[in-house]
């Protein structure tokens, strides 16, 4: 059965989400500015040539479809959860980057990030990327502020539910990327089919609860014990700054 809707918002918001804490809504130049943050953590720096070659690599794997180097350019935690096969699965569900520009490279203390504009044959689309110290990426999200909140949490939970953990993770929010590796969304993934039973699919995707800076979104799934809803939280920029796993998922009535 479905877990009833409830005022879930302020409490979501107020608590902490698969153990991380809801962050505040970023603006594009605000979340930038968190990645580079985040990047001093990671070693030695790249210079910004190093780290601006290190990106042409990377964009130009993207738009060649190259499989292969793509997985070649991920960390080694990140390549722990994915493989050249799925990456190439993922590849054919996007659409084909026809070219790119270099927006910004920066490099501080220990990290680099990289701006760039995608050009596909949906549109344009900016993303950003967290380099480690030898050009191989940390992590990276993509701007959806243009997208709608039920579609950017039904593609998340998507992700997921196909094993798509680097994907998934970059439609969360710089904050909550730090603290939510692609390992520890796998773990909760398996976590939560321990209780629930093996996955089957994923249903609608209803906006549920909305504030100016914040989107409540419930996100229906079915295993094969049960259904229950998972809640998913954007900021006014749409990225995720919280999801709820149900710890005791609703059995059957």
């Amino acid at each position: 059965m479905l877990r009833p809707l409830r005022s879930a918002l302020p409490a979501l918001l107020a608590a902490s989400l698969i153990g991380a804490a809801a962050t505040a809504p970023l603006a594009p130049a605000q979340a930038g500015a968190a990645a580079r943050a985040a990047a001093s953590n990671s070693g030695t720096a790249l210079s910004v040539e190093q780290a601006r070659a290190a990106a042409v690599r990377i964009l130009d794997a993207v738009k060649a479809g190259d499989a292969k180097a793509r997985f070649a350019q991920f960390s080694p935690q990140l390549q722990a959860v994915t493989s050249p096969s799925m990456i190439a699965a993922t590849l054919r569900t996007q659409p084909k980057v026809l070219s790119y520009e270099l927006l910004s490279v920066r490099s501080g203390m220990s990290g680099s990030t990289v701006e760039a504009e995608l050009t596909t044959k949906a549109g344009k689309r900016v993303v950003f990327m967290v380099l480690n110290s030898s050009g191989k990426i940390e992590r990276y999200y993509i701007d959806r502020a243009d997208e709608a909140s039920s579609q950017v949490a039904l593609q998340f939970v998507k992700a997921i539910s196909t094993g798509n953990f680097i994907t998934a993770q970059s439609f969360l929010s710089p904050g909550m990327q730090q603290e939510l590796t692609p390992a520890v969304l796998q773990s909760k993934w398996l976590e939560l089919q321990r209780e629930t039973g093996s996955f089957v699919k994923v249903g609608r995707a209803v906006e549920a609860e909305t504030t100016p800076d914040t989107h409540l979104v419930l996100v229906n799934v079915q295993f094969n014990r049960l259904a229950d809803n998972l809640y998913v939280i954007l900021n006014s920029e749409n990225q995720i700054t919280g999801v709820d796993f149900p710890e005791n998922p609703a059995g059957p009535s």
